[in-house]
């Protein structure tokens, strides 16, 4: 997902970024990264964490890295850091929000009767 603002995001795009987070523990190493900030997580202390480790940990950061949500990268020889990509995680959630009440409409603004 690589969307500069909300009204650029297509249905079809969110609702595939959304199956992203269809996991109980897709959804839980998110909100591990998503509390760490910035600089992430090592893989092994996303693992930690998360209590997701091993080929499952690796297998959900692939699905949520193609989603856009997540960004690895090396960092030395072998260690991988992971992080939050929050500008397109604040795009999904502004996706969610942005016609917030639009057909909401007063009681007294219409007739009933």
């Amino acid at each position: 997902m690589k969307m500069s603002n909300p009204q650029d995001l297509s249905l079809e795009v969110a609702a595939s970024t959304f199956a992203a987070l269809g996991s109980e523990q897709r959804l839980a190493v998110l909100r591990c990264l998503v509390r760490a900030g910035d600089q992430g997580l090592s893989i092994g202390e996303l693992g930690k964490r998360s209590k997701v480790t091993g080929s499952t940990l690796t297998h959900h950061m692939k699905i949520l890295t193609q989603a856009g949500l997540v960004v690895q990268e090396k960092q030395g020889r072998s260690i991988i850091c992971a992080a939050v990509a929050y500008h397109e995680l604040r795009i999904l959630s502004e996706f969610l929000l942005k016609e917030c009440c639009a057909d909401a409409c007063d009681a007294g603004d219409h007739d009933h009767g």
